[in-house]
């Protein structure tokens, strides 16, 4: 198997693919109606996608079928799998990327006119009835008594994931560098000690800016991006060995040794993993 090549950095945070299309994002889609409280529409791109960072006016929830989405919002970065969708606040200024031939499905709130909402970005449990609803709200012909239905049923179901699946960047000066080269290249095996000689700094320095910036040591922080970038990696067709070849693995039972504690299952177990 081939590794794709990779270029600079993209607005979903990971390196682009040359095959990568990369979307201003706008404001709002063009045929919204104001009349309607959700608006849903859908698209399946057949190349990666990025969108620059921008904004909305509404709340959005996206989520994807059949692949991954990963989001940069400021220095938080959220990778959202099949079975969960991302709740953005109106005004949350966001980037991000899909892979490839993926169901792409978003759905917009008028702020002032929903009972519930979520002060921040927010992973949401894409249940069947929840994901059904809102593609059923896709529909511009339906009657105002029967959206009305819907719409709040849709309220009653839309719930938090129990994962929060996001990575905090460290924000830090003395550590940021780490932070960068490895979200261009997450097989970076240096260690610690290879860090500080590189930044001049010693590694109890690296280590305490790393628990206070994100909350996790620098080998726990590691292991957490590698995941991260493991689920795109997936979702995108890599099989299990592969995967863990190109975010810095030499054993795939290391990979799914690291996986599980991140994730709580094995990246077999994904339904769009290959084997």
């Amino acid at each position: 198997m081939t590794l794709p090549p990779l270029i600079d950095a993209g607005h979903g945070a990971w390196r682009r693919e040359p095959s990568t299309v990369v979307r201003r994002g706008q404001s709002l889609p063009p045929n919204i109606r104001d009349s309607f409280v959700i608006f849903t529409e859908s698209e399946t791109p057949q190349a990666p996608l990025e969108w620059e960072p921008h904004s909305h006016p509404l709340h959005e929830l996206v989520w994807a079928r059949g692949g991954t989405m990963t989001t940069r919002i400021g220095d938080r970065i959220f990778t959202v799998s099949e079975g969960e969708g991302l709740w953005l606040p109106a005004g949350q200024v966001h980037a991000g990327r899909l892979t490839a031939n993926i169901e792409f499905h978003s759905a917009f709130f008028s702020p002032h006119r929903i009972p519930v909402a979520f002060e921040n970005p927010t992973v949401i449990t894409m249940a069947p009835l929840l994901e059904s609803l809102l593609k059923h709200l896709a529909r511009t012909d339906l009657a105002s008594d029967a959206r009305e239905r819907a719409e709040s049923v849709v309220f009653d179901v839309l719930q938090p994931s129990q994962r929060q699946l996001q990575l905090q960047l460290p924000g830090d000066h003395r550590i940021d560098p780490i932070a960068e080269i490895l979200l261009k290249d997450p097989s970076d095996g240096r260690s610690l000690d290879d860090w500080a000689q590189l930044l001049g700094l010693s590694e109890r320095t690296i280590t305490r800016a790393f628990r206070h910036t994100t909350g996790l040591s620098f080998a726990q922080w590691r292991r957490v991006l590698r995941v991260h970038r493991a689920l795109a990696l997936l979702s995108d067709g890599w099989d299990v060995r592969t995967t863990s070849e190109m975010v810095g693995y030499a054993q795939p039972s290391s990979f799914i040794a690291a996986f599980r504690t991140v994730m709580g299952t094995t990246p077999g177990s994904l339904p769009t993993a290959a084997h």
